[in-house]
């Protein structure tokens, strides 16, 4: 903002555009709901500022001065651009938008979270598009202080803790294999779980060792991981296709016809999935409406 800017009463030029419409002291008064006596003074801090009488006497009033000519245009579109900038958010109306949504999701969240909204987001805003990234959890925050991200999906162990949060649900372990799964016409025992040759998804590649194993460990067993692969469904594919059996999210295998699901023979902790979004959004209406629509959804 220039020093000369800095130095004006902004009030003063909601007057000068008053004066500027009406061409008389009296009437513009009554248009800003001030005394007479009132915008007379603040004509004459107008004049001192801007080094012009800008309106002279005339016989039907007053009459503008070129230098108030010049001003009458730049002056309305500026008030009127400033009064768009403070005027309270309008309703967001999903039938008419236009928005791109960019959300962070890996396989499992885009699956459990963002598929069960689709239909109804086409639905309700046909003219929206939504962007679904990966993005390392380390990254969350940042990506989305920069405007890079509007929204995210994450277990709670990992999730950033300067972003708002809400949980959408608790999502719990599951023992799966494919459909004829001649070791899973039953709950198996501990020690015949242990036996099962296992398949296990490592989000960052390579790993043959999870929650799953941690519970083994507590009790003193251990089971053989003979698969790792980097994605949920990936995984799915390979449980349809071997006997490889698999501990998996419930949402991810219940509704999958050619998977039979059973449950495991010990205990093994889930998982809160949150909606994660930055401050800079948080009181948005676009963005309120397409949080309050996926968690409807689910």
């Amino acid at each position: 903002m220039s020093n000369s800017l800095r130095q004006l009463d902004l009030n003063l030029l909601v007057t000068l555009d008053a004066l500027l419409a009406e061409h008389h002291v009296t009437r513009a008064a009554e248009r800003l709901h001030l005394s007479q006596p009132t915008v007379s003074l603040q004509l004459a801090r107008l004049r001192e500022y801007f080094a012009d009488p800008l309106l002279l006497p005339g016989p039907r009033g007053m009459r503008p001065t070129a230098r108030a000519g010049e001003l009458r245009e730049p002056l309305r579109q500026a008030l009127s651009a400033l009064e768009q900038a403070v005027a309270p958010s309008r309703p967001f109306d999903p039938a008419q938008s236009q928005q791109t949504w960019r959300a962070a999701a890996f396989d499992y969240g885009a699956f459990t979270v963002l598929r069960p909204a689709l239909a109804g987001l086409r639905a309700a805003a046909p003219a929206t598009r939504l962007a679904i990234v990966q993005v390392p959890p380390a990254q969350l925050a940042a990506r989305a202080a920069q405007g890079e991200i509007d929204i995210a999906f994450h277990t709670g162990a990992e999730a950033p803790p300067d972003l708002r949060r809400r949980v959408l649900f608790t999502e719990r372990y599951v023992l799966a294999g494919r459909g004829g799964h001649p070791r899973l016409r039953r709950r198996p025992t501990l020690a015949q779980f242990c036996r099962l040759e296992h398949a296990i998804v490592s989000p960052d590649g390579g790993g043959f060792h999870g929650a799953t194993d941690a519970a083994l460990a507590e009790r003193g067993l251990s089971r053989h991981v003979a698969l790792s692969v980097p994605h949920f469904l990936a995984l799915s594919a390979v449980l349809a296709s071997t006997d490889l059996v698999a501990m998996v999210p419930s949402r991810l295998v219940r509704e999958n016809p050619a998977l039979r699901i059973v449950e495991p023979p010990l205990d093994v902790p889930g998982f809160d999935m949150l909606m994660l979004w930055p401050e800079r959004i948080h009181r948005d209406p676009a963005h309120q409406w397409l949080r309050e629509h996926i968690a409807r959804s689910l």
